[in-house]
């Protein structure tokens, strides 16, 4: 039986900078490509709109992509844009942001969607992210799930036209026109 080699965030700091996106599953390497562009332009169009609103309120800081969330020394997430409040701002760290966000945001993409939907959302759960969004660009909806006893409820959705607010911003009405262009 092979040894299962257990990875963790020293080893992942060592890794040369490329194109590629590198996070750290439970000790194991997860790797994808570079997102394509309509994925970019969705997370830009989220960071612009959401920073916005939470500057604005004095709400926390907005984290665009790339940027470490550090769980556990083994587990080392990137989702494509991070909500801290105002009480996490201390996690954030010369390094990264070490500890769970109040919120983590997917856009999903062929080759991170099966991941994002599935192992990433578990591992956040686990370690306590109480909000977390998954973004399909291509259907144009926003699913969001909420901690609770350390499993998501799936909460409201953004589809259609219809501006709506999505938790933890109950103050913020989502134009899905501005997401969507």
């Amino acid at each position: 039986m092979a040894t299962r080699i257990v990875l963790t965030y020293d080893d992942l700091a060592a890794l040369p900078p490329d194109s590629k996106r590198y996070e750290l599953l439970e000790g194991e390497l997860y790797v994808t490509p570079s997102p394509r562009p309509r994925h970019q332009m969705v997370v830009g169009n989220l960071y612009l709109i959401l920073a916005e609103h939470v500057r604005r309120l004095g709400l926390g800081e907005v984290f665009l992509s790339p940027i470490d969330v550090i769980l556990t020394n083994i587990t080392v997430v990137e989702p494509d844009l991070v909500y801290l409040d105002a009480a996490r701002l201390a996690q954030v760290s010369e390094r990264a942001i070490e500890g769970p966000p109040t919120l983590a945001i997917e856009v999903l993409s062929p080759s991170t969607a099966a991941a994002d939907r599935g192992i990433k959302r578990q591992l956040a759960a686990r370690y306590g992210v109480p909000h977390y969004w998954l973004v399909d660009a291509d259907a144009r909806v926003i699913e969001t799930y909420r901690l609770a006893d350390d499993v998501y409820e799936p909460g409201p959705r953004l589809e259609g036209t219809t501006p709506a607010p999505l938790p933890p911003f109950p103050d913020l009405l989502l134009d899905p026109p501005a997401v969507w262009r």
